[in-house]
């Protein structure tokens, strides 16, 4: 009998029954809704017999397009998730008043807040902007794709199953309950013995690589791959601000993996980097994860700045104001991202020297922002403005962002933090710069680009309904916060004695409701659009008449995205074709050299997810098995040469001879 449960105790670890949560019934609805969806889209694949396309064409991809749009899917569908634990925390605050606990224990909102901190910033956020420039910056640099296509496709998986383990975390075990931060000693094993850190270290682990390596990837795209003619000075703005962005993850990345790693250690093997005793500090742990968390609000936004320059350009029918005060004010906001850092925890009794320090570098850097609102106000100047969907966006970000920025510029005067520091005008202000710039900005870009995606525009009518919704509604939900952040009112509480602060969380539920209307509309936009689009099909695949170089090509861009290497002349290469004439070669095609598409990538990551699951349960042998497995996987893939192929000349001819007829005529 000892043997036995020894051998079980090796091979299952800590996972047993009791980590099904059976006894939360609101749990045990999702897992049911759940399963059932799953069921029904297994059979729907199943009957409609597309599980050879969707492996061949989908999920083996390295073509930077489709990795792009499974990124930014990957992101509508997290962003499901952590709304619902949103609405859910919204919902228990508007109720949980004097006698009425709520609907939710106060172990299960503490998981609730903790995930949809994680979720929005690792899984929504960090996919659709990603996404993004992975679509976007090879079209604009006139690149066939970026410079490790199976990288690509190894990043994308690895930060889908990093979302994975966070969702696995919902119906085996739990997750964490210490904020989406996970200071210690609350995150020690002292004060979290559950699996719940252990899923946040091991999600986070797997998908930081993801995010590293495709940093890595996108750098590299960007600084060799460029166009002929295509200084840095002539790269569009979006293209400045993913190299930026970029940058800023393969410099801050590494520290995120280092801290987690020292926690992990503090929990596993029980060493004291992270405790009081033995020499550790608990601040330490703070420190790091700041100086990666606070680049980490610029790695969010920067690419968004990007987008919405290439929007008030295109929709005010002019060149960009100031191009070159854009470029130095991105690579100013990238360096002084790392001097800032500080000033999330003033509280922490560093000095008034340091904290003045810090202070001072926080209200600097809003002035390259502030930089940038201004030259796209005058770039709207005298324009021909449009007021189509990525206009509105954009003019929603620039209201909103700059409120969001005046209650930061508060909070970086350490005094005032010192009073405000852990109240929901904390809260709101986060907020405010992240739906209002990040988020914005995201609808704006994916808009935007969505014709060159797919070949259609989305239709306009659920696009403003869908607009609107979430304009009213993100004030409804979070001007009440900063009111009862300014009554004293803090942060991750989930029921209140005080009867007169429940009219603001009710108004606040009402804005959140406001926003499910806008993301529910969101999805009725996207399916109507598939259904009209024929209706919706722009002939010359240009519906904006974009002012970069991606729109030279066709709407869905080839494979190979251009027969020949584009060269360019000018930082807005729409006018100066305009102005100059299209010219494009009419013969001299060749055979067109392609990677192949490979299942490597989606493998080993899998193994990564199935490693970090054994991890987080100790089960000793299956992880020691699977790392194993995950070496040899890797060790296979390093030593298969041959993946290439090469796409006809005949056939280049054909889509070129067709694209050329269509830009002439439009040009």
């Amino acid at each position: 009998m000892p043997d036995h449960f020894d051998l079980t105790k090796l091979l299952l670890g800590r996972l047993s029954w009791e980590a099904i949560p059976f006894h939360e019934p609101i749990l045990l609805v999702t897992f049911i809704a759940v399963a059932l969806g799953g069921v029904a889209i297994i059979a729907a694949i199943t009957y409609f017999r597309v599980w050879g396309t969707l492996w061949r064409d989908w999920i083996t991809s390295i073509d930077h397009k489709k990795i792009g749009i499974m990124y930014i899917i990957l992101g509508l569908v997290m962003l499901l998730r952590g709304f619902s634990d949103a609405i859910m925390m919204r919902a228990q605050q508007a109720v949980a008043f004097g006698d009425n606990a709520g609907f939710l224990p106060p172990h299960h909102y503490d998981q609730i807040f903790t995930a949809h901190g994680v979720i929005m910033i690792f899984f929504v956020a960090m996919p659709l902007v990603t996404g993004l420039m992975n679509f976007v910056v090879p079209l604009q640099i006139g690149a066939r794709d970026v410079a490790f296509p199976f990288l690509n496709n190894f990043s994308f998986w690895m930060t889908t199953f990093g979302a994975g383990l966070v969702m696995a975390s919902l119906f085996v075990g739990e997750f964490a309950r210490t904020g989406w931060l996970a200071y210690p000693p609350l995150s020690g094993i002292e004060f979290s013995p559950d699996v719940g850190v252990d899923y946040y270290i091991w999600s986070l682990q797997i998908a930081g690589v993801g995010t590293l390596l495709s940093g890595i990837n996108l750098i590299a795209t960007i600084v060799k791959m460029r166009a002929p003619g295509m200084t840095l000075m002539k790269m569009p703005v979006f293209t400045w601000t993913a190299l930026a962005t970029n940058i800023l993850i393969v410099a801050a990345f590494p520290v995120l993996t280092a801290v987690l790693a020292l926690l992990s250690l503090d929990r596993y093997v029980g060493t004291n980097f992270f405790t009081n005793d033995f020499g550790g500090n608990a601040m330490m742990y703070v420190n790091l994860i700041w100086i990666w968390g606070h680049p980490e609000v610029y790695i969010l936004i920067l690419p968004l700045f990007g987008v919405f320059s290439e929007v008030v350009a295109t929709f005010s029918g002019k060149r960009l104001f100031g191009y070159a005060s854009m470029v130095y004010a991105t690579l100013v906001i990238t360096i002084l991202s790392y001097l800032v850092w500080l000033h999330h925890f003033f509280t922490m009794g560093s000095g008034a020297s340091v904290n003045s320090f810090f202070g001072i570098t926080t209200m600097i850097i809003s002035i390259p922002t502030g930089a940038k609102i201004f030259n796209w106000l005058f770039t709207m100047y005298k324009g021909r403005i449009r007021f189509e969907l990525p206009m509105m966006w954009t003019i929603a970000f620039m209201i909103t962002f700059v409120i969001g920025g005046m209650t930061g510029v508060l909070l970086a005067v350490p005094p005032a933090d010192f009073v405000l520091h852990n109240s929901l005008f904390l809260i709101a202000h986060f907020h405010n710069v992240i739906i209002g710039g990040v988020l914005f900005g995201l609808m704006a870009g994916i808009t935007y680009w969505y014709p060159k995606a797919f070949g259609y525009k989305l239709d306009p009518f659920w696009g403003k309904c869908s607009f609107w919704f979430w304009v009213v509604g993100f004030y409804f939900a979070f001007m009440p916060l900063y009111v009862l952040g300014l009554m004293g009112v803090t942060r991750r509480v989930s029921h209140f004695e005080d009867s007169s602060y429940q009219i603001w969380f009710q108004i606040a539920a009402f804005g959140a409701v406001l926003i499910a209307l806008g993301i529910g509309s969101f999805l009725i936009q996207l399916f109507v659009s598939y259904l009209r689009r024929d209706s919706l099909r722009d002939e010359t695949g240009d519906p904006w008449n974009g002012r970069t170089l991606e729109w030279s090509t066709s709407s869905p861009p080839p494979a190979y995205n251009f027969a020949f290497t584009p060269r360019v002349y000018d930082n807005d290469a729409w006018t100066y074709m305009k102005s100059h004439g299209y010219v494009r070669p009419l013969d001299g095609f060749i055979p067109i050299h392609m990677p192949k598409n490979t299942g490597a990538g989606f493998v080993i990551a899998a193994l990564a997810a199935a490693c970090g699951f054994t991890l987080i349960w100790q089960m000793w042998l299956l992880a020691g098995i699977s790392f194993a497995v995950l070496l040899i996987a890797v060790i296979v893939h390093t030593f298969n040469y041959k993946r290439d192929y090469y796409i006809p000349a005949a056939e280049v001819v054909r889509t070129e001879d067709a694209r050329t007829r269509l830009l002439a005529a439009h040009v």
